[in-house]
């Protein structure tokens, strides 16, 4: 379920798309602060900025990371090969090209 169900879908790729995050941002024990938008093959990342185990590693819709937090819509012309990382949940987006 959407937290906002009267907006308008932000991203360009389909809710169903396929999205890597981890299991900690799922079961939102830790916010999404390190996005990325891969270069070489448009992959969307959504992590808290915490090293990730093959363990963790999940494979979700957009949509329910889009649902689990709204915010990731100002990321949603986030480039090919930039990202974006914040302090908090509660904290800006900084923008910067992947090196």
């Amino acid at each position: 379920m959407d937290r906002m169900p009267h907006a308008p879908w932000p991203f360009a790729e389909p809710k169903n798309v396929a999205v890597l995050t981890t299991r900690s941002v799922v079961e939102r024990t830790a916010p999404i602060l390190h996005v990325t938008h891969d270069e070489d093959d448009g992959m969307w990342q959504f992590h808290s900025g915490h090293d990730v185990s093959p363990e963790q590693a999940m494979i979700v819709a957009l949509s329910e990371v889009f649902s689990l937090d709204p915010s990731i819509a100002e990321l949603a012309n986030l480039p090919l090969g930039a990202k974006a990382d914040r302090e908090s949940s509660a904290k800006p987006w900084t923008r910067s090209r992947e090196r």
